[in-house]
């Protein structure tokens, strides 16, 4: 049936799980009330209502710190590093808050609980802080690709081994591809090494062979990496 104006159809898996007698038989409609939840209704029914999926909220993980502490009796350390004993948590706290710091719980798996007095907000900037440099300082290695040929003409050849070592310069891995066509492939074993072989040598200086000549198919491929 057709919906009346104004109102819009469903259709697919709404309409397989509406549940409407002979008596209620007419028009499925879909709207939203404001609490932003689907309802759906069919004329003189009542309306089913479908809940709007809400994706998941990713959360740091919580440190419990000040009054969130409430073990018997914790470990304290002082804001220099100092022990400063066994101790109630409310003590801990009245300590931290004479200093205008925090007491931060560092591990709650010992025994007695370990905290410590810290500006609790100038260790979030600081630990930020050394999670952005070491991202920074992380090397992402790639693998280049440099095609030969069996018949790579000698100017070709230096030009690529050039290339190939600019590659390893940048801490990348180089995988060196000799492709064979047609009747070329007879000579993979000997034409095809000898190749290869001869680019490692003028790699020498550069980079190590980590993966020696082999063929795959109807290429003989040869892994470089940058010396360490």
């Amino acid at each position: 049936m057709t919906p009346r104006l104004g109102e819009r159809a469903i259709s697919g898996r709404a309409r397989d799980k509406l549940l409407v007698d002979s008596s209620l038989a007419g028009t499925a409609v879909a709207e939203r009330n404001p609490a932003g939840d689907e309802v759906i209704s069919c004329n003189g029914g009542k309306g089913i209502k479908r809940r709007r999926r809400q994706s998941p909220v990713r959360r740091e993980p919580t440190v419990r710190r000040n009054e969130q502490i409430r073990y018997e009796e914790i470990r304290v350390i002082g804001p220099d590093g100092d022990q400063l004993g066994i101790m109630p948590p409310a003590t801990a706290l009245n300590m931290a808050e004479e200093e205008g710091m925090d007491l931060v719980e560092i591990s709650g798996n010992a025994s007695p609980p370990v905290c410590r007095i810290m500006n609790y907000d100038k260790f979030r900037y600081e630990q930020s802080k050394k999670l952005q440099e070491a991202r920074k300082k992380q090397t992402v290695v790639e693998v280049k690709e440099i095609k030969f040929r069996p018949k790579t003409e000698e100017h070709d050849l230096n030009f690529k081994i050039k290339n190939i070592k600019k590659f390893l310069a940048n801490r990348n891995k180089v995988k060196i591809t000799l492709r064979f066509r047609g009747r070329e492939i007879v000579y993979a074993q000997s034409r095809g090494v000898a190749v290869l072989n001869k680019i490692g040598e003028a790699l020498v200086e550069d980079g190590v062979i980590v993966q020696p000549p082999r063929m795959e198919g109807r290429q003989m491929v040869m892994l470089v990496a940058p010396k360490p």
